[in-house]
């Protein structure tokens, strides 16, 4: 069998975190699970975050693979930015990250991202 890639947006992992949400995606060997730096800076500037959580966050991203923000993410970035000019800015990251590896994203908030028509959106499904 093959393996499964695909990029999480920040709101998955912290539903992750909270609750063990998203474990069907998160925990099965078979996923290999991408993230964009943005994802990684939104974590840890939470407004109050003590060291422990900040371990525990950087213990987590450890088990999954960046997605840096290179020039090609950049151009990427500034296209979607000007075609989808309701996106956010990090929003438009993250897809940019996506459409770049060819990774399906998971998130909750589709509504943001369902305008940019190329990007793939995986199902948030039930835990």
């Amino acid at each position: 069998m093959g393996e499964n890639q695909l990029l999480v947006d920040t709101d998955i992992l912290i539903a992750y975190i909270n609750r063990r949400a998203y474990r069907t995606y998160l925990q099965n060997p078979q996923n290999r699970i991408y993230y964009s730096a943005i994802t990684k800076k939104e974590l840890l500037s939470k407004q109050g975050l003590r060291a422990s959580e900040r371990r525990a966050i950087l213990a987590l991203l450890r088990r999954f693979r960046l997605v840096r923000i290179d020039q090609r993410v950049s151009n990427e970035y500034s296209r979607l930015r000007t075609v989808y000019p309701s996106l956010g800015k990090g929003d438009a990251l993250v897809a940019a990250s996506a459409l770049l590896r060819n990774l399906p994203l998971l998130t909750q908030n589709r509504r943001h991202f369902r305008v940019v028509k190329e990007l793939v959106l995986l199902p948030v499904l039930p835990e």
